[in-house]
């Protein structure tokens, strides 16, 4: 009896080795509806993940309520989702100093960056702003940074990567204005880059980056960005305008500064700005965009497409569980989480908020 109870027991061991290390059968990918966004449906905001189990949304611009027409307003809103209960905080955390829309921000060792972003004028025009602040994770605390050098450009809506290795954050593009009403000026993008070190809380001097990283090889704003080891990717975006919409792919080597930028060869599928933008392992997922011609009014795409960094091509995914421009998707474990965004050509936001799984798994 004693021999028979071991034999199953390690059986049993077996078994459970046996399931742990089977392989992981790829399915279709597939959207799950999250908890919607509370207080105000959000838009033009950044997305990102504090760790591995805390998300929050910056900035953006809400309704102002029982307005007619609809109206909105810039935000400094700071709020926090919890991945594991699929629940918002209830309260926000410590607003940022200022409203800010199509905020630059990114998260370095446990420290938001704030690098930026466009504010209300006040003259019917969004401008850019130099304004930068970190805030402190752990105390929930707000401080001011030097402000952008009047030698690099004050704007919004810049591609973000950050070089883990050295702690240097770029900005890439952007858009230093944004008119609201007809006549006020043109949604005039840029080339320019810029870079900040966070490890001694200064900017870096534009003359100290080599020739070939100041600029990239094309003015975009409202573009996709991620970086996939060590190289920050910026695809797609628009040049001066919703309906001036690209699919060039930038690249640049954050170890090898000295390749200065790449157009790769690999062109999106479906040119667009206003997009949202991810990496999970080696491919770059771009969900939906602004400036379609073939939805009339809504001029909202729906597409998903990816970027295969390895081989420099993309695959077509089929559509957002609910298209929408205007959002900020951020990459978490094997879910991509966008919350927010605008259904409508301008402003139109809502409290959508869902997660798109690329490579959902099961055990066999």
């Amino acid at each position: 009896m004693e021999l028979f109870t071991r034999t199953v027991l390690l059986l049993s061991v077996l078994h459970g080795m046996l399931v742990q290390a089977a392989p992981c059968n790829p399915r279709s990918p597939h959207w799950k509806a999250l908890a919607p966004i509370p207080l105000y449906p959000r838009q033009e905001h950044t997305t990102l993940a504090l760790n591995s189990t805390t998300l929050a949304i910056l900035g953006g611009i809400i309704p102002i309520t029982n307005s007619s027409p609809p109206l909105f307003t810039t935000t400094p809103l700071l709020q926090l989702y919890d991945i594991p209960t699929n629940k918002w905080h209830p309260a926000p955390a410590a607003p940022a100093p200022i409203p800010i829309n199509h905020p630059n921000a990114v998260v370095v060792n446990s420290k938001l960056y704030l690098l930026g972003g466009l504010s209300d004028a006040g003259d019917g025009v969004w401008r850019g702003t130099n304004q930068s602040f970190v805030y402190d994770i752990r105390s929930n605390t707000w401080s001011a940074l030097p402000p952008m050098p009047a030698s690099d450009v004050a704007r919004g809506s810049a591609a973000m990567g950050v070089d883990e290795q050295t702690g240097v954050v770029y900005l890439a593009g952007g858009m230093t204005q944004l008119p609201l009403i007809e006549g006020a000026g043109v949604q005039e993008s840029v080339a320019a880059v810029s870079a900040f070190d966070t490890r001694t809380n200064q900017w870096v001097s534009l003359g100290s980056l080599p020739r070939g990283v100041r600029r990239m090889p094309g003015r975009r704003d409202h573009a996709g960005a991620a970086v996939v080891q060590g190289v920050l990717y910026v695809l797609g975006g628009r040049d001066t305008g919703q309906t001036n919409v690209r699919g060039e792919v930038f690249a640049l080597n954050l170890r090898d500064l000295g390749k200065g930028w790449v157009t790769k060869k690999g062109v999106m599928p479906t040119p667009r700005g206003g997009v949202s933008a991810a990496a999970v392992g080696g491919k770059v997922y771009v969900f939906g965009g602004e400036g379609n011609p073939e939805e009339g009014s809504d001029g909202v795409f729906g597409q998903v497409e990816a970027y295969d960094t390895r081989t420099d091509s993309w695959e077509r995914l089929g559509r957002m569980r609910a298209p929408r421009h205007g959002t900020s998707a951020v990459a978490v474990g094997r879910g991509v989480y966008i919350p927010g965004g605008g259904i409508r050509l301008g402003g139109a936001p809502v409290d959508t908020f869902d997660v798109f799984y690329p490579e959902a798994c099961e055990w066999l």
